[in-house]
């Protein structure tokens, strides 16, 4: 990677998003950037990490935990790379702001990825309008009866379309992200984050 800055990386979060859809990538790219600075102290920071919601107000996650977002809509720097997580995003899915949102970052980002159910939210708001995706498991059949346009695989942990990426459920975005990092910054470096958070990646299991 050449950028002289950090890589932005926002997450946005919501109510009832699920946990580890936003938290799982947030380690990855926090913890990436931790290890290449042991590795290259003078490199300076890899990524710029934060969650984003619409109000820039604490949300309840599913489960009940609750998040302190960094930024709102209004006030977030650029996002070189976005993350939609999934849960239960029915309300997101409805919410012209967030779609409206959605559509304006993406189209500004480097590369949109979504983790779950989150690829319900970039159909919605036409960031996804074609090509191969995945969702979770439980979700496939439904993604597919509401976006018929899109070719939705199971058994792929992520499917990488360039600027748009997509992931299974869950734990999966931990394994698209470990790849996003192994594509902006190198395989290296994604193989010895992945070993720092004792998480057993295959670079080469993405279907």
């Amino acid at each position: 990677m050449t950028a002289q800055r950090p890589l932005s990386v926002g997450i946005l979060v919501f109510d009832a998003v699920e946990a580890l859809d936003f938290a799982g990538p947030y380690e990855v790219f926090t913890t990436a950037s931790r290890v290449a600075g042991r590795r290259t102290p003078d490199a300076g920071k890899l990524f710029d990490v934060a969650c984003i919601s619409r109000d820039g107000q604490p949300i309840q996650a599913r489960a009940g935990l609750r998040v302190l977002p960094e930024h709102s809509f209004a006030n977030h720097p650029p996002c070189d790379l976005l993350i939609v997580p999934g849960g239960v995003v029915d309300a997101a899915m409805t919410c012209p702001h967030t779609l409206q949102w959605l559509a304006h970052t993406a189209a500004q980002a480097q590369i949109t990825a979504s983790v779950c159910t989150g690829a319900f939210l970039l159909a919605a708001s036409g960031v996804l309008r074609s090509g191969e995706v995945t969702t979770h498991w439980e979700d496939v059949a439904d993604l597919r009866a509401r976006f018929p346009a899109l070719t939705v695989r199971t058994g792929p942990r992520w499917i990488d379309n360039g600027a748009l990426v997509t992931s299974a459920g869950i734990s999966a975005g931990i394994d698209m992200c470990l790849h996003l990092v192994a594509r902006l910054a190198g395989s290296e470096l994604a193989q010895h984050t992945a070993r720092q958070m004792d998480y057993p990646w295959r670079a080469d299991e993405p279907a």
